[in-house]
């Protein structure tokens, strides 16, 4: 069949290009539409590498809007509805194909999804696995479900058969680039990490960016790493930056690396006079944030008899550079310079004057809302003394 040749071919091109999965399988859905051939349903499902997800499942229903289901990493065993799938059968089996009709003197009805998808109008089924190689769990299983009343031609199958593979190769090419972007905006932050994929990856490479910096650090946590087992230990720890780094997140900021138990990260400020206002005051918001999020963490806590979460908090507004440290073999996407070491010694300050939060002269100038002035002191590494400010009682409390 010509048009569904021309599918194949089609394929392959995208498999050169950085298209989403999601974009892939709707662009094969429609051009077998379009080569005459009556699918109604087509679905694709795929294991992932993301801190998230261990799996995706992608369905196309003719006239439908796309559904995309990711699959979170669980203890639990498989949902029955898993288990009782054709799809899983097959995986089981390193069966290749599997054809089931759904209707006539045929049809076999033998796995419970059959049974729905007869209901929505589905006449034939036909599934498919395709291994990335022999010895790999990875791969694509997938199925198609056209609602023609005699089902699909031999010559479809046959087409359908050959498609399979060039369909596997666009998505392992889509599957590899989509990975890649997970690892290292996971490990190290959407914006450090599309750098690198973008070509940043030499020693020196990088920026001077103007910055709100962020640097909160917990506190006990040496007491609890003495005190309590590794388990506990590194739940605590996952609470703490659950709170803060979270809380960073979701204020629009970047996480840039946990240090032991600290975290360091930045709110770069854009361009126009309101910029660095913004910057500082979306740090504030980020502040409010975390503090409210360890609140609700500790009363948790305090349930199973955990000792509470407490942080202490600089924040400081400069220029930084933003790029490649390390040695070529082994390289950190970080900032550097002057203001990150004075944004961890305003939280190091935190300790001494017993307040939570302490920004430096110059953010409390560029946020004009009440402060309280704690006067200047003299810390390690910096020659002048800093001028320190805290958000005035009732502001932005962590």
């Amino acid at each position: 069949m010509p048009l569904l040749d021309q599918v194949a071919d089609w394929l392959m091109d995208q498999a050169l290009g950085e298209a989403s999965i999601e974009t892939l399988f709707v662009g094969c859905c429609e051009r077998l539409l379009a080569a005459g051939l009556p699918l109604l349903r087509g679905h694709i499902s795929y294991r992932t590498l993301h801190p998230l997800f261990s799996g995706v499942g992608i369905t196309w229903v003719r006239g439908q809007e796309l559904q995309v289901e990711r699959f979170p990493h669980t203890d639990k065993p498989p949902p029955e509805r898993w288990l009782l799938s054709p799809l899983h059968y097959m995986i089981e089996r390193r069966m290749p194909i599997m054809r089931r009709r759904l209707t006539g003197e045929e049809a076999l009805l033998d796995f419970p999804i059959l049974k729905e998808i007869k209901t929505s109008g589905g006449t034939d089924y036909i599934a498919f696995l395709e291994r990335f190689d022999t010895d790999s769990k990875d791969g694509i299983i997938g199925s198609w479900v056209t609602d023609r009343a005699v089902g699909f031609t031999d010559a479809e199958i046959e087409s359908l058969t050959r498609l399979k593979t060039r369909l596997a190769v666009a998505c392992k090419m889509g599957i590899r680039g989509q990975v890649a972007r997970n690892v290292v905006t996971t490990y190290l932050g959407p914006s450090a990490g599309l750098r690198v994929l973008d070509g940043q990856i030499r020693r020196g490479d990088g920026e001077t960016l103007h910055a709100v910096i962020w640097y909160s650090d917990l506190r006990g946590s040496t007491r609890m790493s003495e005190t309590l087992d590794s388990a506990d230990y590194i739940r605590a720890l996952n609470d703490y930056f659950e709170a803060t780094a979270g809380a960073v997140l979701e204020a629009g900021g970047d996480v840039l690396s946990f240090i032991g138990d600290a975290v360091l990260a930045i709110f770069p400020i854009g361009e126009g006079e309101d910029g660095a206002a913004d910057g500082c005051k979306k740090a504030l918001e980020a502040s409010s944030k975390a503090g409210t999020r360890l609140a609700m963490t500790n009363k948790a806590r305090a349930k199973r008899s955990a000792d509470p979460l407490i942080f202490g908090l600089g924040l400081h507004v400069g220029d930084v550079v933003f790029g490649n440290i390390g040695v070529p073999e082994r390289l950190s996407f970080s900032v550097v310079g002057p203001v990150v070491n004075t944004v961890a010694r305003l939280e190091s300050l935190t300790k001494t004057l017993n307040r939570p939060i302490l920004v430096s002269a110059k953010f409390a100038d560029t946020l004009p809302i009440a402060w309280d002035s704690l006067g200047h002191h003299t810390v390690s590494g910096i020659t002048e003394p800093l001028e320190v400010y805290a958000p005035a009682s009732g502001e932005f409390a962590a």
